[in-house]
């Protein structure tokens, strides 16, 4: 893939902007309509991480206090979730039962430092995300850093101050930027102790107070973002219309958000329709006829990244295996957006992997009605640096949690499954106890429709490995009614 790095200083984006705005909106008897409709829907694509992110971020951090219920907490605050999702949890489609979250977002305008303490040897990722939904090929992790206490320098666009002797700087390319933070924990409660008390010690701290004593203070509420505080994203962007996404989207990319110059040809493109970072967006100077034209884009550009959807994985062996992520090019805005839409925001393939399937062996669906088991040869279990589990959700407008008497949501070698008598791994998926025996290796179903998701934290990356394909998982197999 080829991999874009968006960190960039201000001058190489000011120079960029100034080319950009040498183009004026076209004139009617320059452009067609149907041009300047392509123009349109390629640049709502185009956008559409960008204004994801923005929502995103203000309906998370335009709060007064941390609310762990809501996932939400004001900009230099964590919010650490203390124990996994319950069985009832609907807040996040495809809920995580093997780390616990702790979420912060982060106004670059003063560059901010993120300490963390010493790990051990737990697996941790902090995903660090920009406004455009780059992750940084640095975020701090086990992968990338090992597991002693450190202190990163988080600075935005054109900051070119002295970095402290005992940070790391991170550019980050958008004056805003989120921190997902994923620490691992085995389920139980003195282990739930352990990860909390890590997680009691994750700061922020402006490069200003550091070293002083700092306790951090909310910035102001905004009453009006101009937006719903409590609707979808999806919702919130479609209600914008044409004009109103398109000038968040100009004003976002003047100065909070400046486009990387490898995007100079889009930025032209789209200048030829009067979208120009810093400058409004009024469709009433377009021709009337570009104008109808450009009335319904937000539904038409959503129907071609929903169309998308099932492109973003291949299909390996009945798994969708999805990777490529966390980084964009010019070529991939359409990937970029489809994630946006459906997975915002998305790991690089380096931290994890997550296939899927709704399939068995034989293209049927996978159901509680059936009886399932999935079997890894001797030697050929998921290849990972970190750790693998299996997930099983129910399919009701989202991916849920399967309620059962266990309260097991998954399955994996902290669960101390037992290995057949040649080294192969048995698994099984299915409604009824496979067997007080089997019971470590079981997954219980839900009696209707379900999906599988493999987690692989940290892949290997040389073989045997699922990045290059050198590694497959195995089919899931209906054994019985």
């Amino acid at each position: 893939m080829n991999i874009l790095n968006r960190r960039f200083f201000l001058a190489v984006g000011l120079v960029a902007l100034t080319c950009f705005t040498a183009f004026p909106p076209a004139s009617a008897q320059s452009i067609s309509p149907t041009e300047a409709q392509q123009i349109a829907e390629d640049a709502y694509v185009y956008g559409y991480s960008l204004i994801t992110t923005e929502v995103t971020r203000v309906q998370m951090s335009n709060v007064p206090k941390v609310d762990m219920k809501e996932f939400k907490g004001p900009a230099g605050q964590f919010v650490n979730i203390p124990r996994y999702p319950a069985a009832d949890y609907r807040g996040v489609s495809a809920p995580n039962a093997d780390t616990l979250y702790s979420v912060v977002w982060l106004d670059l305008t003063e560059p901010q430092v993120f300490s963390h303490p010493d790990m051990g040897d737990r697996f941790y990722l902090f995903e660090v995300v920009d406004l455009w939904m780059s992750d940084s090929e640095h975020s701090p992790s086990k992968r990338t850093a090992g597991g002693k206490a450190a202190n990163y320098l988080f600075t935005g666009p054109g900051w070119k101050g002295e970095v402290p002797a005992d940070m790391k700087q991170i550019s980050i390319a958008t004056r805003y930027m989120i921190i997902l933070g994923r620490t691992y924990a085995d389920g139980t409660e003195a282990d739930y102790k352990a990860v909390n008390a890590l997680q009691a010690q994750y700061k922020i701290t402006p490069l200003s107070a550091w070293g002083k004593p700092y306790t951090p203070v909310a910035p102001p509420v905004d009453p009006n973002p101009g937006f719903s505080m409590t609707d979808k994203p999806q919702t919130v962007i479609l209600a914008m219309g044409t004009e109103g996404y398109f000038n968040l989207m100009a004003k976002l990319m003047a100065a909070a958000a400046p486009a990387p110059a490898a995007d100079a040809p889009m930025l032209a493109s789209m200048a030829k329709i009067g979208i120009v970072p810093g400058k409004p967006f009024e469709m009433s100077k377009l021709d009337p006829a570009v104008q109808a034209a450009l009335k319904d884009i937000p539904q038409t550009a959503l129907k071609k990244i929903e169309a998308n959807k099932e492109g973003l994985g291949v299909i390996v062996d009945g798994w969708v295996v999805t990777k490529g992520l966390g980084t964009y090019g010019p070529s991939d805005y359409m990937k970029r957006a489809v994630v946006a839409a459906f997975g915002w925001p998305a790991n690089q393939e380096r931290d994890a992997v997550y296939p899927n399937t709704e399939k068995d062996s034989t293209g049927q669906k996978l159901s509680g009605a059936n009886k399932y088991t999935l079997t890894f040869p001797k030697g050929a279990t998921p290849p990972v640096n970190g750790f693998w589990s299996f997930t099983m959700y129910m399919i009701d407008l989202g991916w849920w949690f399967v309620p059962n008497p266990l309260n097991k949501f998954t399955v994996s070698m902290r669960d101390n499954p037992k290995f057949n008598a040649d080294g192969s791994l048995t698994l099984y998926f299915q409604n009824e106890s496979p067997g007080v025996d089997k019971e470590a290796n079981w997954l219980p179903a839900p009696k209707d429709d379900f999906v599988l998701m493999l987690r692989m934290y940290w892949p290997k990356d040389t073989p045997p490995s699922i990045i290059d394909g050198s590694w497959k998982i195995p089919r899931v197999v209906k054994v019985g009614p």
